[in-house]
């Protein structure tokens, strides 16, 4: 398995498909080849600055409303 460090320098948008439920981000990022550390499981790094991080975490809120807000409401629980 090929690891890699991943550095997201800009996000640029979001968005998601109903079909496949996937959220799909569009951004900026410097991906580097990663060597595995010894004795720790080969892992990616995904790295953000705060403020990215941020603007990651409002990107998603508004994909996963959009996503919830095309899924049939649930019927459970109503009593007729």
């Amino acid at each position: 398995m090929k690891t890699h460090h991943i550095e997201v320098q800009k996000l640029k948008g979001a968005s998601n498909s109903s079909t496949s439920g996937l959220v799909t981000f569009k951004l900026d990022a410097l991906v580097k080849e990663r060597e595995p550390v010894d004795g720790i499981e080969p892992s990616t790094l995904l790295v953000l600055t705060e403020a990215n991080a941020r603007v990651l975490m409002a990107l998603l809120k508004t994909q996963l409303t959009d996503m919830d807000g095309r899924k049939p409401k649930s019927r459970h629980g109503r009593h007729g």
